[in-house]
């Protein structure tokens, strides 16, 4: 009966240190597990940040790229009204001499005259060039310069315009130049 007291001792003994063992050896494992779910927090926290600076990366890039093409878009649209801005007073030039040749007798040279000023006007009209419609209509400073005034009989025919001194012109909704006129009073 000794040998079997002797081997449950043993027993005993060896369950002891065992549960000792584990007791020990489980909170070295939760504090392990703490760490891991620690670390997966801040692995989840890095990359939620991540994603949000990505999404915000992107949309300053699409930002850039929208105010970038339309920088472009006015960067043409300016150099396109330079252009017309200069060619403004062969529109001018033309619409005199078509004024002189209408007293001339000389057909040909209203109709040369007639053709160059229709088509470099129909060309310009392509690119967003309109006349500003003056003569008769009511003064608006938004489209007009007043350059003289007249007294006129008629009251309905005040703060008219009376007379076109200059041609004005707009290019795509802006104003490039004003028409210069002479307005009833």
């Amino acid at each position: 009966m000794s040998k079997k007291k002797n081997s449950e001792i043993k027993e005993e003994k060896t369950e002891k240190k065992v549960e000792k063992e584990v007791k020990k050896e489980v909170p070295q494992e939760e504090d392990v597990l703490a760490k891991l779910k620690k670390e997966n927090e801040d692995l989840k926290a890095s990359v939620a940040k991540e994603k949000d600076d990505y999404i915000r990366l992107m949309a300053d890039f699409e930002n850039f790229r929208r105010h970038a093409a339309e920088a472009k878009l006015e960067l043409i649209g300016t150099a396109s009204a330079d252009i017309i801005k200069g060619l403004l007073p062969v529109l001018d030039d033309c619409e005199r001499a078509l004024k002189m040749l209408s007293d001339a007798d000389d057909k040909v040279a209203v109709e040369g005259t007639e053709l160059i000023y229709n088509k470099l006007m129909s060309f310009l009209k392509t690119k967003g060039l309109e006349v500003i419609k003056a003569k008769d209509e009511k003064f608006d400073t938004d489209f007009h310069e007043a350059v003289a005034q007249i007294p006129v009989p008629e009251e309905d025919k005040k703060g008219l315009v009376f007379d076109v001194v200059q041609t004005g012109y707009t290019l795509s909704g802006k104003v490039i130049r004003y028409a210069k006129v002479v307005v009833g009073i």
